[in-house]
């Protein structure tokens, strides 16, 4: 019996998770692939996409803030821990559905869902077997040798953190120029150049720490294929695709004729 592969998407705030997930389900729809939305983000607001199982159903962050006296973030953190007390009831609607992907959309805040237990529970309990990491690189963080490596080094955290297979996604490719978008690649396979580029930069405390954050990655192997994506005509999505068939389906194409 095939099993549902649970597609997650995580970043920094504004790295493009909501679109990049919207997108992906369109993409999946427009070629007979049956693909749901789950929305892990109890605060959300004018969502690109219509969730098809929704926390917001059994979380709401305003009634958190309102019974709790909390404030916005005190609230997101009482809400990321509520969200793993409501697994059971969020698989049994994923269940309800006889999808071939479960894309889930999660909080805004990278580290609501990565650093704190919570996260790592719901995503073995919805799927102890099939789970990917889409892990999306904020594009005009890493315009920069050092930005760059910042992003790798939250990139390789998620990955330390979740322990599940990763794709590293360099998210709303379109804001960058041709060149731009050519260097990152670069660097993304390259370690030595991006190396050089740090050295380039003006002399100073961040970029020795940079550099040395940099060997840590090339130590531990933190150096994957970076798949550029944007909401422009699906660009990318096809290739994500493709590493998550090689991942788990063997490479075996799930297209249905």
């Amino acid at each position: 019996m095939k099993q549902e592969i649970f597609v997650y998407f995580i970043g920094t705030a504004g790295s493009g998770k909501s679109t990049l997930t919207a997108s992906m389900q369109q993409w999946c729809k427009e070629r007979g692939l049956d693909a749901i939305i789950v929305n892990l983000d109890p605060g959300a607001e004018n969502l690109p996409y219509q969730p098809d199982v929704d926390i917001r159903d059994w979380i709401s962050l305003r009634e958190i803030m309102d019974t709790n006296k909390l404030g916005p973030n005190g609230a997101q953190i009482a809400c990321a821990d509520m969200i793993a007390l409501n697994t059971g009831d969020v698989k049994e609607s994923i269940n309800s559905f006889k999808a071939d992907y479960i894309l889930v959309d999660t909080p805004g805040q990278v580290e609501l869902f990565v650093f704190r237990e919570a996260g790592k529970y719901t995503v073995k309990f919805l799927s102890p077997e099939k789970s990917v990491i889409c892990y999306l690189l904020d594009p005009m963080l890493a315009k920069t040798a050092s930005g760059f490596v910042s992003q790798l080094l939250l990139a390789i955290t998620t990955n330390f953190r979740l322990n599940q297979p990763q794709i590293n996604i360099l998210s709303k490719a379109d804001l960058l120029s041709k060149k731009e978008l050519e260097l990152i690649q670069r660097w993304s396979s390259d370690p030595d150049e991006i190396y050089e580029a740090l050295c380039s930069e003006e002399a100073s405390v961040h970029r020795e720490l940079s550099e040395q954050i940099l060997h840590l990655i090339k130590h531990i192997g933190g150096y994957t294929r970076l798949i550029p994506t944007s909401k422009k005509n699906y660009f990318g999505i096809e290739d994500l695709y493709t590493v998550l068939q090689q991942q788990f389906e063997g490479g075996e194409d799930l297209l249905k004729d």
